[in-house]
């Protein structure tokens, strides 16, 4: 039974060999789809992911459908995904194993990651992309945090 992904943004290393460690909450989360086999890439260049194989699977049917409509979106979204991406598995330590292509393209190795569960499953931030990405947020967050509570936000 898959469980609801934690919320809120997990602090993570890559190693120098490639390897991610999860946090156990992460861990959990992602042994809930029941899968053995991840997938992990990127299909931006800028943020990678670990999909459950079942997560992926249902991607490549959205292309595949996809294909009938935008043939060029799906051939190029299919081509960055498997030019960045590689099956992995969990190990004993809780750990997994990025591509070198991926790590290397999107600066992980050797790093600190943050990481951000959702439904589809983990994604992996770069420490400059987590900023750039924060810095954004908080561009005009008075606001924001105005317009959100007059919509009930609390």
């Amino acid at each position: 039974m898959q469980i609801e992904p934690p919320r809120g943004f997990f602090a993570a290393h890559v190693d120098e060999k490639g390897r991610l460690k999860l946090p156990v909450d992460v861990q959990a989360f992602l042994a809930s789809f029941g899968d053995d086999k991840l997938f992990v890439t990127s299909t931006d260049g800028r943020i990678a992911k670990i999909y459950p194989i079942s997560a992926w699977k249902e991607n490549e049917k959205i292309l595949q459908d996809l294909a009938t409509q935008d043939p060029d979106a799906a051939e190029a979204l299919a081509f960055v995904a498997n030019d960045f991406g590689a099956d992995a598995k969990i190990d004993p330590q809780g750990r997994v194993m990025l591509p070198t292509d991926l790590r290397r393209a999107l600066v992980l190795e050797g790093q600190e990651v943050r990481l951000d569960c959702s439904m589809s499953g983990v994604s992996i931030y770069s420490s400059a992309e987590y900023e750039a990405r924060k810095r954004q947020a908080q561009e005009g967050l008075a606001g924001k945090l105005k317009t959100a509570r007059m919509n009930g936000f609390r």
